[in-house]
Formats: structure tokens, C-alpha cells, sequence
């Protein structure tokens, strides 16, 4: 029977055999996976039920995604509905999720799915374009073409623009009268920038905010916060765990999960420690005490800093 740990080594082994770097498997956050092919990044999470992901899990998400410039998915067996389908995307609190076969499909065969599930059936993304060329060369007018379709002169002029998906029917209705493919894949492996990044203040690094970072706290990853420089050209970041009066033996093993994940999204790794019996590093991870944070008037001077450290180890 399958189970969560056999699809995760499943979805890892696919990913590593089609050139994907891959990080360690963390099973309890708001993501398990992340893998990296060249620029493109993928932020995965894994249920048997996709409904049992939670509101609060799929938008850390997304905001990590956002700021990492990666793909979120949910890869799953089954909803509430029954097994997902292959080919169909199905989303939770706006992240798509899709069987392991559509991905695997996508990655060996670069077959991108078409048809998304929501309430009241399926629906698909028109080519307003296409619809528009062929309507013109066949001389219909948006009525006329509507009332072929069976939908009104408002909806096709909405499906013309893009405004609104259509359902399956219909766009197979619209592919035998203008003989030709209306329908748009859907590249879930495209980043897209769903939502603004949610920035906080997170005790002992409230001084990165000064030089310019905006720090997106998490609460269900294997790091504490990840900062990225809000106006700058630099699209680094900086991944970090800061005490909170852990000991040295936890902060050691939070190295681990730190390292692996920033070579992943190309992030520096950094403890911010107010601690000063901590020397210089945790690990392979460079630390960075609270009064040497205040003290920099710049990023750049911490980043040399953090790579100098990194470099003496």
C-alpha cells in the first residue's frame, strides 16, 4: 500500500534521474522537498489526502516560494472526491496539487496538464487569441461564434480576453468549429508571484530590517526566518536561525537542515547568536552575534562577514 514515505522517495528519485539537485526529505513543515534544476526551483509537499493540507501551511508556502522565486506543488494520491486524476490540477487555498503521475509526465515528457478541477466541474485556459484569429478567418462574428458554442456573446467575448476559463465541453465545442487547439498548457514548473511577502520583525534580528532586509518568519520550516534585500538588484537571501535560548547541541543539529537547504536555493546560511561563549561558526554555519549585527552599516559588510567565516572553516 502506498504510503507518504514511499511517494517522497519516489518523487525524489524521479527528480534526481532528470538532473534535479535535491534536498533532504523534511516530512513535518510546510514543505518536505525542494529541488533545483539549473534557475528553476521546486517547493514540494506531499499528502495521501490533499485536503489535509491547512490554510496556514499552504501560505507559508507560497511566501517561501515567492521569496526563493520557486514553484510551489502538492503532489497527492487522493481528495475528499476520490483518486486525483492524471493530466488534471486541483488546488488547495491556491496552490496547485497534482498526482504523481502529472508530474512525472511533466518532468520525462514535458506533458503540462490542461484541465484544472474546481467546483462545478472542469475547467480549462483558452487561447483568446487563437479563438479570435480563426473566428476572424472564418468570418464569425462573436455571436455567431457564441451561439455555435452554445454560451453567450458576453462569455466568448470573456474566453477572447482571457477573463474567464471555460469548461471542457466547451472548449471542445470551440476546437471542432474553428479546427484547431484553443486550450492552454499550464507550466506548474513556471514560478509565478501569487501574493505580496509577508515581512515581520523576529526577536534577535531586528537589525537585518535596518540594513534593508525584509524578514519572512516561518513557522513550520527547518530555519527560523529568511531575509531577502526588499530594494536592491541582489535577489540573495539569507537563510537564519537565531538562539532563542537554545543550546549549542540543538543549534548544531539545526545546522544541518540550514546548509542543506541553502545550497539548494543558493541562500547564505547564518546564525544570529547572542550567546558570545558561541565562536565563530556552529558547524559549517557561520555566526553572526547580536552586537556585531548592530554595528554593520550596510549588507555588504555583513555578507563579507558571513563569507569570510564561511571561508575559514
Amino acid at each position: 500500500m502506498l504510503n507518504r514515505s514511499k511517494m517522497l522517495q519516489e518523487i525524489d528519485n524521479l527528480l534526481t534521474s532528470e538532473g534535479y539537485k535535491t534536498s533532504n526529505i523534511y516530512d513535518q513543515g510546510s514543505f518536505d522537498l525542494v529541488a533545483r534544476k539549473n534557475l528553476l526551483i521546486l517547493l514540494l509537499k506531499t499528502f495521501l489526502n490533499i485536503d489535509s493540507i491547512t490554510e496556514a501551511t499552504a501560505h507559508e508556502m507560497k511566501q517561501l516560494a515567492n521569496i526563493f522565486l520557486a514553484s510551489p506543488i502538492i503532489i497527492g494520491e487522493k481528495s475528499r472526491n476520490g483518486i486525483l486524476e492524471e493530466g488534471v490540477i486541483y488546488e488547495r487555498y491556491d496552490v496547485p496539487a497534482i498526482s504523481f503521475e502529472t508530474l512525472k509526465n511533466m518532468l520525462l515528457y514535458n506533458e503540462y496538464p490542461e484541465i484544472l478541477a474546481d467546483r462545478g466541474g472542469y475547467f480549462v485556459k483558452v487561447d483568446g487569441n487563437v479563438i479570435k484569429q480563426y473566428r476572424e478567418e472564418y468570418s464569425l462574428s462573436l455571436k455567431d461564434l457564441a451561439d455555435l458554442a452554445h454560451v453567450s456573446r458576453a462569455t466568448m467575448y470573456k474566453y477572447e480576453n482571457e477573463i474567464v476559463r471555460a469548461n471542457t465541453e466547451t472548449a471542445m465545442i470551440l476546437e471542432e468549429i474553428l479546427n484547431t487547439k484553443v486550450t492552454l498548457d499550464i507550466d506548474l514548473l513556471k514560478p509565478t508571484i501569487s501574493e505580496d511577502i509577508e515581512y515581520s520583525n523576529v526577536e534577535g534580528a531586528d537589525d537585518l530590517s535596518k540594513l534593508g532586509y525584509g524578514i519572512l518568519s516561518t513557522n513550520k520550516s527547518p530555519f527560523d526566518a529568511v531575509a531577502k534585500m526588499k530594494s536592491s538588484k541582489d535577489k540573495s537571501s539569507l537563510l537564519t536561525n537565531v538562539e532563542k535560548n537554545r543550546s549549542e547541541k540543538t543549534l548544531k543539529r539545526m545546522a544541518i537542515p540550514l546548509k542543506d537547504l541553502s545550497m539548494i536555493t543558493s541562500s547564505e546560511p547564518v546564525f544570529i547568536i547572542n550567546n558570545d561563549k558561541i565562536k565563530d561558526s556552529l558547524g559549517t554555519i557561520p555566526v553572526i552575534k547580536s552586537w556585531e549585527l548592530k554595528e554593520f552599516e550596510n549588507p555588504s559588510e555583513l555578507l563579507k562577514i558571513i563569507r569570510e567565516r564561511k571561508d575559514n572553516l
